[in-house]
């Protein structure tokens, strides 16, 4: 057994998932003003293990520019909002 192998088992023991990402097209969110935002069709890098999403800088530039351009959005959707706390037991 190499020395890259064993360094490889190591890293097993301490994160017992192997993140592997793949591109995908993701909707982004954004609270803004206590309004949620979202983008469609967001290219990201998202780990298959545990779908955290990492978006380029260029990327994040463009969804800011898209946020705070404030024009007419292509659709608008209404949101249920629930309360954790006011859950009965």
């Amino acid at each position: 057994m190499g020395r890259d192998a064993e360094t490889e088992k190591d890293k097993m023991k301490t994160h017992p998932w192997n993140e592997t990402f793949e591109e995908r097209l993701v909707t982004y969110t954004q609270e803004v003003n206590g309004r949620f935002i979202l983008v469609e069709h967001v290219p990201a890098r998202v780990c298959r293990e545990t779908g955290e999403q990492l978006f380029s800088p260029e990327t994040v530039t463009r969804i800011q520019e898209i946020i705070h351009a404030q024009r007419r959005p292509e659709r608008v959707i209404e949101t249920p909002v629930y309360e954790f706390a006011a859950v009965a037991a």
